[in-house]
């Protein structure tokens, strides 16, 4: 309450020059500042700004759908990009055009960095982790994070980490949940499953979340809220209020310094039992991630900590919010679900579970598809550090933000087709008739599907996502059915902060398959 009392008193002090630019609006602007709906075909049109206080009503009134809506704008905009005015003159420019993508993600990487803007809403959370930073700091932390993504380690994961995870956690938990037919937040098993596997992998750790009394960890809900927070600093119209919440530690800025000294607890605990468990050894069989950090001579508790932070995040959200659509879209789709089944009952037989998982050619198109639709990151921004024009023609002035939608991208129908709204693994598939007859699968260039980032810092773990999203689809759609447990007609919601997820969580029945 007094977090909303303090916002509209700084709010009140602004209402005087609000108010002598509002009275003075036409009145047939009204509805462009206040669309009623996210069907009003205003919100699909770019927002009229006006002085000093920019669009600020357009976007207050779409926070709740601001990915949607933004989406909305740009593919109706000329050359898939428009630029949206933020209070006191800040812009921000929006473009699902790959070009453009190419432009500020390969191109002209030097002059589209994090910046300020973003490094300083973030730092709480991330400090100077891999996913905030940029020059050296970057490039150390990529350099050895790279060695994580070898055939070597990928296989290790699949095999050991993720098909453990899978046979004595999850499978358990799901049989269980048939056998009483209770319903279960499949999206809240997920992000449990993702956070073993990345603690496993990458840090040598097991929190053992996923355990079949489901334990309410402090860290998962301190995690979340961390997470959300800094999603609500990044889109704030006033970033000054956020700030001065912070100085004066009150309201969500509060709430969000305890959820962030939860999580550094957990992480620093974790580098903590690394650096006790690397004096005792003097060589290490398995050389984990968090390992090769500690050994690299960089002994900075607080650096480290970033680094468990980020990767956690990473390893975590994303995967899991991939997954959660998944399998909301498949059973929505029998058909490619009867394809996938089809396939993993092919792939039985081979050699190993690497090898299995590694050729699920059509199931690793349906994800792709899936992500297509549902992207884990469906905007990303960019700050120019130079003035620039990108090839469209449009001017970004030193510290304009620069933003990509992969939400957009893969709603474009120029791209995807007119069908662009119908989940068809086809799209990334052909038909090799003159040689084995299977399906080979056809990617689309990264600048075109950003899902993963493109460009010098293109996801290191794109390759270990999917491996571990094919095992879980395998493991789970070859024993259960999936079956969402809502009202007739019902959705889930898409929201997002630094990652997407479904608001409310992703109600399930789980049912055992008749073979």
């Amino acid at each position: 309450m007094f977090d909303f009392q303090f916002s509209a008193s700084l709010f009140l002090c602004l209402l005087p020059l609000l108010c002598f630019f509002f009275f003075n609006l036409k009145k047939s602007s009204l509805s462009i500042l206040f669309p009623s709906s996210s069907s009003d075909s205003n919100s699909s049109k770019i927002p009229t700004s006006y002085p000093f206080i920019g669009s600020y009503f357009t976007i207050s009134a779409n926070n709740h759908r601001r990915v949607q809506w933004t989406s909305d704008v740009v593919l109706t905009a000329p050359n898939l990009t428009f630029t949206l005015h933020r209070p006191f003159g800040n812009r921000q420019i929006f473009t699902a055009n790959p070009s453009i993508v190419q432009h500020i993600l390969k191109t002209n990487f030097q002059i589209y960095q994090k910046g300020e803007f973003t490094r300083n809403s973030l730092f709480d959370f991330l400090g100077d982790g891999i996913f905030n930073v940029s020059g050296d700091k970057w490039k150390f932390q990529r350099q050895l994070s790279s060695h994580e993504f070898n055939t070597k380690s990928l296989k290790k994961f699949v095999e050991t980490v993720v098909d453990t995870e899978l046979s004595d956690r999850l499978i358990p938990i799901l049989a269980d949940s048939a056998v009483n037919k209770t319903v279960i937040d499949f999206q809240d098993i997920l992000q449990r499953f993702a956070f073993d596997n990345i603690c496993a992998i990458a840090f040598g750790y097991d929190p053992a979340y996923l355990l079949p009394s489901l334990p309410q960890a402090k860290f998962a809900v301190a995690f979340d809220d961390a997470t959300r927070f800094s999603g609500e600093r990044l889109n704030s119209p006033f970033p000054v209020i956020w700030k001065l919440k912070k100085l004066l530690n009150i309201g969500s800025e509060k709430q969000f310094r305890t959820a962030m000294d939860t999580v550094h607890r957990f992480a620093k605990e974790i580098v903590k039992q690394k650096k006790e468990e690397l004096k005792e050894k003097s060589t290490i069989d398995s050389v984990d991630l968090l390992s090769r950090f500690l050994n690299s001579g960089h002994s900075d508790e607080d650096f480290v900590t970033d680094i468990v932070i980020s990767f956690i995040l990473a390893g975590r959200d994303t995967t899991s919010s991939a997954l959660t659509w998944f399998f909301w879209i498949l059973s929505k789709n029998p058909e490619v679900e009867k394809q996938i089944l089809n396939e993993i009952s092919e792939k039985t037989s081979e050699s190993s579970i690497y090898d299995e998982v590694k050729d699920m050619i059509y199931t690793h198109a349906s994800l792709c598809e899936s992500m297509r639709l549902y992207p884990p990151v469906p905007v990303d921004s960019k700050e120019a550090v130079a003035n620039d024009v990108l090839p469209d023609g449009t001017r970004v002035k030193k510290g304009n933000r620069v933003t990509y939608h992969p939400y957009a991208m893969g709603r474009v129908k120029e791209v995807w087709g007119s069908d662009w709204a119908e989940f068809r693994p086809q799209r990334w598939l052909e038909w090799d008739s003159a040689g084995a007859g299977n399906w080979n699968f056809v990617a689309r260039d990264a600048y075109t599907y950003p899902v993963f980032q493109a460009g010098p810092r293109i996801c290191l773990g794109r390759e270990m996502a999917f491996l571990q999203m094919k095992r879980v689809v395998a493991g789970v759609l070859r024993r259960f059915r999936v079956i969402p447990a809502m009202e007739e007609g019902e959705e889930p919601v898409f929201v997002s902060f630094l990652t997407s997820r479904m608001r409310d969580g992703f109600p399930v029945k789980i049912e055992e398959r008749v073979h």
